[in-house]
């Protein structure tokens, strides 16, 4: 799922173009009849993400019979919503509510494909504040939370009787016998997505937060905080505890690899590696995130999918109400049971069927600790250029700050050259 959430946009953000392609009338209707007045629409239509819609069903049956008001559901490819949205919406044949990873968030509302939602406070509070900001884009909130997800700790039981409670203790454990492994501890650090963590840990950041707004003039990838978390992720290739093989692409396969052969005691990855590493015979165990040697946690990348309401909907009233009821807490468990994936809702975090969940308690702590992945455009520019500085730095090829400055500039004059307003 990391692949889902951290891929790089590309679509063009021109705006003379934008504007033919959003909503010309709000009386269009996608899912119903014309909403007037409060008036209940015939209809409702929900793209869900393919193989989801069973977390859903449940939910959707008991919205039909309170407010009698009939819900389509159609399963999707989450990725490809986007493009069938473009096309559909405009010919009043898509739907009211769409499911989208947070990062695409900030171009999907630029582009005019997605309408901010307006719901009582009371409402934003059954969710994480990281969940909430991470579908706020531009001071306006674009959906309600379906799941999160971020790295966490994940160890070989055989190899590990408990997850260490810092880098230095993970460190000094792969210095010594490694649990009978091959590697005490494998990360992929040359992924910016996995090796966010560590640099944010100490200070550096993507783009400057300003209550809430990220700034993208203001870069902080090459910050002293940065430049330390990178001196760090580079001592581990210098003192040979990563092999070679895992920088570049082919990093995180090899990882995987390397843990379910049983030649790795632990690694850092993703509730989407928890299932592949049971059906390789791996008794894992899994925890946040081990301390940084300052004493910080590590702020991993979090990514939350949203319910978003289509601006293109004739009924964005009653769509929004029934993304209310979709992410409320009883459907957010319902949905859990059903598909594993983990609601950011408050109560939820304390309710046994995550507290006593080992995996799932390890996503939300760790979730809780972490930062989400910027949703503005501009974050398109950061991926390639932050992934190359942590490559030259890793084979020794630049020194930490030399590669960071170089990234930094390389971000900045592609923001400059594609996203000058």
């Amino acid at each position: 799922m990391k692949k889902l959430l951290a891929l790089p946009l590309t679509f063009a953000l021109a705006a003379s173009a934008l504007a033919a392609c959003g909503p010309q009338d709000d009386n269009k209707s996608t899912g119903g009849k014309k909403e007037a007045a409060g008036d209940k629409p015939d209809k409702l239509v929900i793209w869900e993400d393919q193989e989801k819609g069973v977390g859903t069903q449940d939910a959707i049956k008991k919205f039909e019979e309170k407010y009698g008001i009939k819900v389509e559901l159609k399963e999707i490819p989450m990725l490809d919503q986007q493009e069938k949205l473009r096309l559909d919406g405009p010919a009043k044949k898509g739907p009211d509510i769409i499911t989208t990873p947070h990062d695409r968030i900030g171009p999907l509302a630029i582009e005019g494909l997605i309408a901010p939602i307006e719901v009582a406070g009371d409402t934003t509070k059954l969710y994480t504040e990281s969940s909430i900001n991470a579908l706020t884009y531009d001071g306006k909130l674009y959906g309600l939370p379906k799941s999160t997800e971020t790295p966490v700790f994940i160890y070989n039981k055989k190899m590990m009787d408990k997850a260490p409670e810092s880098l230095d203790d993970l460190l000094a454990f792969s210095k010594g016998d490694k649990g009978g492994a091959q590697y005490g501890y494998l990360a992929n650090w040359t992924d910016f997505y996995f090796a966010h963590g560590i640099l944010s840990g100490f200070g550096g950041y993507v783009f400057k937060d300003d209550n809430g707004t990220l700034d993208p003039k203001d870069v902080g990838l090459a910050n002293e905080g940065a430049v330390k978390g990178l001196e760090y992720i580079t001592s581990w290739y210098k003192d040979g505890l990563f092999p070679k093989g895992i920088i570049g692409e082919k990093a995180g396969s090899t990882i995987d690899g390397l843990f379910t052969e049983g030649k790795a005691a632990s690694v850092m990855n993703g509730p989407w590696s928890f299932q592949g590493y049971k059906d390789a015979g791996i008794d894992i165990g899994v925890a946040p995130m081990p301390k940084l040697p300052n004493g910080e946690y590590i702020k991993t990348f979090i990514g939350v999918k949203g319910y978003n309401v289509s601006a293109f909907s004739a009924n964005k009233e009653w769509a929004t109400k029934l993304v209310e009821y979709i992410t409320n807490e009883e459907s957010a468990k319902t949905r859990f049971e059903k598909t594993a994936e983990i609601p950011p809702v408050v109560s939820l975090m304390k309710d046994p069927i995550i507290a006593d969940n080992e995996a799932a308690k390890a996503v939300a702590v760790q979730s809780e600790r972490g930062v989400p992945m910027p949703n503005i455009p501009e974050m398109a520019e950061v991926w390639a250029p932050a992934a190359n500085a942590l490559q030259l730095s890793a084979t020794g090829k630049s020194k930490p700050q030399a590669a960071l400055e170089g990234a930094v500039k390389t971000i900045n004059d592609n923001i400059k050259a594609n996203h000058s307003k």
